[in-house]
């Protein structure tokens, strides 16, 4: 059985595909499982995360410069970028998400998938993110599946 973990990751392989070759969303999510297949579960909570960052990803990228103060959004890495979606996204809209495992997912994830270094950049905006948004920031009733 796959974990949120593993529904992160595939989520940033997928938001950095659509990141780089923009596409339907449910075509790109559709190919990825018939190549991966996934528990129920684990594929569920990949698809809301993909789903959910692509349906606000002008707010989140609103949000992205805010806090990413003096970043060009086209400068930052694309693995960093979407871990960076995904990351405000969680803190924003998954308000059943504590925030401190939002950032720690996001900084293993972009270390991972990245560099040590990538850590450092997305922790500093991700907790700039935490404290500024904080609790009223979230949207009430929205969750992660």
């Amino acid at each position: 059985m796959a974990t949120r973990r593993q529904g992160r990751e595939w989520a940033i392989q997928l938001l950095f595909e659509l990141d780089l070759n923009p596409g339907e969303v449910e075509t790109v999510l559709a190919r990825f499982f018939e190549t991966y297949p996934a528990d129920a579960r684990t594929r569920a909570f990949t698809e809301a995360a993909v789903r959910g960052v692509m349906a606000h990803r002008e707010a989140l990228d609103g949000l992205l410069r805010q806090y990413a103060r003096n970043w060009d959004l086209r400068r930052m890495g694309v693995i960093e970028r979407n871990v960076l979606r995904l990351g405000l996204y969680e803190l924003r809209y998954c308000g059943a998400i504590p925030p401190a495992v939002v950032i720690n997912e996001a900084v293993d994830i972009a270390k991972y998938f990245s560099m040590t270094e990538s850590g450092k950049f997305v922790n500093g905006i991700l907790d700039r993110a935490r404290k500024e948004l904080g609790a009223a920031g979230r949207v009430p009733g929205a969750s992660a599946s």
